[in-house]
């Protein structure tokens, strides 16, 4: 059983997790003090039976939250294959809202990451043209990034806009990434030329999709935790998780 903390609904947080693929729980993954999915799953999870107390992420007008759920399926308009899961989901009476959640991921060596040919269906359109001629010079070797994962990211982002396409809503990715100083689990220092890299990255990103119906917005957890502990109510809660998972930058 991982390590939740205090005043989180812990059932609802299991369930949530288990029903996702990567079987982070079994794998023992989720109990690395490294790890991506425990930040965001305590973080988050304490909003799980109480969205409205949930405010609004910053550079994100959507509105009064009306709920909130961990490892949110994100389903491309097929039925096979493997379809997007964003860490986190969030629905306002006017907008979805998806969260793609780093921690360290950005400053360890790159994992190959791809499109299949199934992405090359047109079904996405003008709404998303930014997003797809980003995709089309991934593919031809044009643009490339070395921090940032862009392919999962226009994955997000494909899966997404079908969801709020059929719900008739708008539409945004929130790109959730820390930059922390060391690593938690050996205390060393981060590679400081590699977080600048990802910062520059980052934006890059969200300068060749801005205008698309999927809004990107970056943010930092230390932007999003600021915020949150100006709040009488979630005071204690940014503290614990401050205690739990240190400085993240």
């Amino acid at each position: 059983m991982p390590d939740f903390l205090p005043d989180l609904p812990v059932d609802g947080i299991l369930e949530c997790l288990t029903r996702a693929p990567g079987n982070e729980i079994k794998s023992g993954k989720f109990d690395s003090p490294d790890s991506a999915s425990a930040l965001v799953a305590n973080a988050f999870g304490w909003f799980l039976n109480r969205a409205a107390d949930l405010p609004p992420l910053p550079g994100v007008p959507a509105g009064q939250v009306a709920s909130v759920t961990l490892k949110a399926e994100m389903r491309f308009p097929w039925s096979g294959g493997r379809h997007p899961w964003l860490d986190v989901g969030i629905e306002t009476h006017t907008t979805l809202i998806g969260i793609e959640s780093k921690r360290y991921e950005p400053f360890r060596p790159q994992k190959l990451n791809g499109f299949a040919e199934v992405y090359d269906r047109p079904v996405w359109g003008e709404k998303m043209g930014h997003y797809t001629q980003l995709r089309d010079d991934l593919v031809s070797g044009e643009v490339g990034y070395h921090t940032l994962d862009a392919v999962q990211l226009i994955k997000d982002a494909y899966g997404i806009y079908t969801r709020a396409e059929k719900r008739a809503t708008g539409a945004v990715l929130v790109y959730l990434y820390a930059e922390p100083p060391t690593w938690k689990s050996s205390g060393k220092p981060v590679d400081p030329k590699r977080i600048s890299l990802h910062r520059r990255e980052v934006a890059d990103f969200a300068k060749r999709v801005a205008g698309d119906t999927v809004t990107f917005v970056p943010l930092r957890w230390a932007d999003l935790l600021d915020q949150w502990g100006k709040l009488e109510r979630l005071k204690p809660h940014v503290a614990a998780l401050r205690e739990r998972f240190g400085t993240l930058g």
